[in-house]
């Protein structure tokens, strides 16, 4: 999963990372004005800046009380961060192929997130991680929600609908991500999504309704699905669209089997969006889908004068094998002249603690790409700095990173990094 700024003219063009500042050495706490002023916009609510600060000046550790249970009573984990074993409370099949799992984080008092935001989901007995978005609102308790469609061929959403039941416990660590209206705030919201993507913009509408305080709400949502049977938060959205300031809109492609789609039909297109959102040039545009999707909307909110710093979108993008990867970085770093993973650049030292092992590394290859290219086994999902699996400590030398949310300015003011995204400014000793 990714999160970036469209940029209409160069759409095809790989995202650049939001937030860019260099992790120090363990032990320098960096600034975190400076942090913050790299990882959101400078328009960040204040809430937002007084809840960062009591996340670094909070204990690190508790120790779980026995009412948490007895897994939970052998480890050492963090209120204030969502990483840990968490509770299936509750499972409800919102579609055919769709499943909403509710879950409980019974060492924190309340799970702290932005709506929009995802965790990363560990699988150990398949030895697999998968991102999945946040779909409830935060409302200030110790229980969550995901919801996960199941993907043919998808080890992880198969696992999750087939096997996983109440009472059972998955990993899960986060919130990550930086697509959400917390951190682009706005009177006027556009969103856009298809299929599984409603997920993280119903996080985002439920919190704002519930968040108004009485003030007026500017809400318009076109959500498209395959048939009727596919459209996810079926019934909640046809409530939403009887809520004064909220105008929805369903597409669906073709009829269902046991329905005839009475709606629009087909897909999304420039007009319909000028006849549903005829002022999408002056909204906060959120857009979230299949890739095929999101390359059809982002030249329709450009023909409709939406700015690129207004358009904020979120794609299932997951990395391929090591191998691919490495082919993927040889290719970049050709392409700039630099001739092959680990070229031409000022290199550098990196010694993986752990291993005992030492490579060199240039500084314009990731730290990541440089530890396959020794072939080294190093854990990574999303390469786009998003989802966290890679995060490693820095115990001495500085990288400069440029991630998508995938780390937590807590973590980074521990010495923590993500190697996917992260290049090398000195020498440098990695814990893994």
């Amino acid at each position: 999963m990714r999160y970036r700024h469209s940029t209409f003219a160069q759409a095809a063009s790989a995202p650049v990372g939001k937030a860019t500042f260099r992790v120090p050495t363990r032990g320098r706490r960096p600034a975190l004005a400076a942090a913050l002023e790299s990882a959101f916009d400078t328009a960040a609510p204040p809430a937002f800046d007084t809840a960062v600060e009591t996340a670094l000046a909070a204990p690190v550790d508790r120790v779980p009380a026995a009412s948490d249970g007895p897994m939970l009573a052998e480890l050492q984990l963090d209120p204030e961060l969502l990483t840990g074993p968490v509770e299936v409370t509750g499972i409800t099949q919102v579609t055919h192929d769709v499943k909403t799992f509710e879950l409980r984080a019974g060492w924190m008092t309340a799970v702290d997130f932005a709506p929009g935001q995802y965790v990363t989901m560990r699988i150990p007995e398949l030895g697999l991680e998968r991102c999945y978005s946040i779909s409830s609102a935060p409302f200030g308790t110790n229980i969550f929600t995901v919801t996960v469609k199941r993907v043919a061929g998808g080890a992880v959403s198969t696992h999750l609908h087939e096997n996983v039941r109440v009472g059972d416990q998955l990993h899960v660590d986060g919130p990550y991500g930086l697509f959400s209206t917390s951190f682009h705030r706005a009177e006027r919201h556009l969103f856009l999504s298809a299929g599984s993507g409603i997920t993280p913009i119903m996080s985002m509408v439920r919190s704002l309704l519930a968040r108004q305080g009485g003030l007026g709400t500017d809400i318009v949502f076109v959500h498209s699905a395959s048939t009727p049977l596919d459209i996810i938060f079926r019934a909640e959205l046809e409530q939403l669209a009887e809520v004064a300031g909220v105008s929805v809109t369903i597409l669906c492609s073709r009829d269902s089997e046991a329905e005839t789609w009475a709606g629009r039909r087909g897909r999304i297109d420039a007009s319909t969006l000028a006849e549903v959102v005829p002022d999408a040039a002056d909204r906060e545009t959120f857009v979230c889908g299949p890739g095929p999707y999101m390359e059809a909307v982002r030249p329709l909110l450009a023909e409709a004068g939406v700015a690129s710093a207004r358009m904020h979108e979120e794609s299932f993008v997951f990395a391929t094998s090591p191998a691919d990867r490495l082919a993927k970085a040889g290719a970049r770093a050709k392409a700039a002249g630099a001739g092959v993973v680990g070229g031409t650049g000022v290199s550098h030292v990196v010694e993986f603690a752990v291993s005992g092992r030492v490579v060199d590394c240039d500084e314009s290859t990731t730290v990541l790409d440089s530890a396959l290219d020794a072939g080294l086994s190093v854990p990574s999902s999303c390469s786009e700095g998003a989802c966290g699996t890679c995060k490693s400590v820095l115990i001495s030398g500085e990288v400069e990173m440029k991630h998508a949310g995938g780390i937590r300015p807590k973590e980074i003011a521990a010495g923590k990094f993500l190697p996917c995204c992260s290049t090398p400014l000195t020498d440098i000793v990695v814990e893994r």
